[in-house]
């Protein structure tokens, strides 16, 4: 009687064993099953590449591990300006834009990922506050996020914070209070182009404080003051840049991953 209930319970064991091995396959994936619409890869294909490890940051807002970080506070080396020395522009760990002057980053990127954080400046001259808190950041050089204080809102919408500066006004306003810090999430796509014919415009999604304030929205070209804007440079990588607009715009923690993403057709 024993001698049965041991063969029972090792015949169970056996098929417990032989059911994780069948679950890891599972797991593996399949050579046999059918193959994917306008795909080489089948549903659950076991033989499709698994994506790469890249390790996180250690906490909320600092750089992954494939990240280029183009500030951590500590100086303005990833940067170049049009005035002779923009280190003027490093105040307590961060860039005050309107010491450094505009900046643009020396290295180039297309499609990427961009962290970073700003705040406006905590007082407002009540007689200019139109220009209180007035920067950008431009993607390429040429397609602009805009960034000003707009708590207490009296832009234009496509010129408050958030906004595809004099196209598309954010989804909503979520701006913090004048001096406090405030961060964008951006997922910027790069226009394509066939040698001078626009094929697929740039595009922006933009979390800003957390929330959704663009999605996979169309850039229509250039950023321009009171003029239609237009594709007219066919760059399809730029440098970063900072828009110095004669105030006081604090940046911080900047870092970009670049990215790779499909052809437009195919998006």
């Amino acid at each position: 009687m024993l001698k049965s209930n041991a063969m029972g319970v090792l015949a169970v064991l056996l098929l417990s064993v032989a059911a994780c091995r069948a679950a890891e396959e599972d797991n593996l994936g399949f050579t046999d099953t059918p193959f994917l619409p306008n795909s080489p890869w089948r549903v659950h294909d076991r033989n499709r590449p698994r994506p790469p490890i890249v390790a996180p940051g250690a906490t909320r807002g600092q750089p992954p591990a494939d990240a280029v970080v183009l500030f951590d506070g500590k100086d303005l080396s990833q940067w170049e300006g049009e005035q002779a020395d923009i280190s003027a522009g490093l105040e307590d760990g961060c860039i005050n834009i309107l010491k450094a002057g505009e900046l643009r980053s020396k290295k180039k990127f297309g499609d990427c990922q961009l962290h970073i954080e700003w705040a406006t400046p905590p007082t407002r001259d009540t007689e200019k506050r139109f220009w209180w808190g007035n920067s950008g950041i431009f993607f390429l050089g040429k397609y602009e996020l805009q960034v000003t204080e707009s708590h207490e809102n009296v832009h234009k919408a496509d010129g408050q914070a958030g906004a595809i500066y004099g196209q598309t006004p954010p989804l909503v306003n979520v701006a913090r209070k004048p001096g406090e810090w405030q961060v964008y999430d951006v997922i910027f796509i790069a226009p394509r182009f066939d040698e001078d014919k626009l094929i697929a415009p740039a595009y922006f999604t933009v979390f800003w404080n957390g929330v959704l304030v663009q999605y996979h929205t169309p850039c229509m070209g250039t950023t321009r003051y009171k003029t239609v804007p237009k594709y007219d440079c066919f760059d399809t990588v730029g440098p970063i840049k900072f828009q110095q607009h004669g105030s006081g715009v604090r940046f911080r923690n900047i870092w970009v991953r670049p990215l790779e993403l499909p052809a437009p057709e195919s998006r």
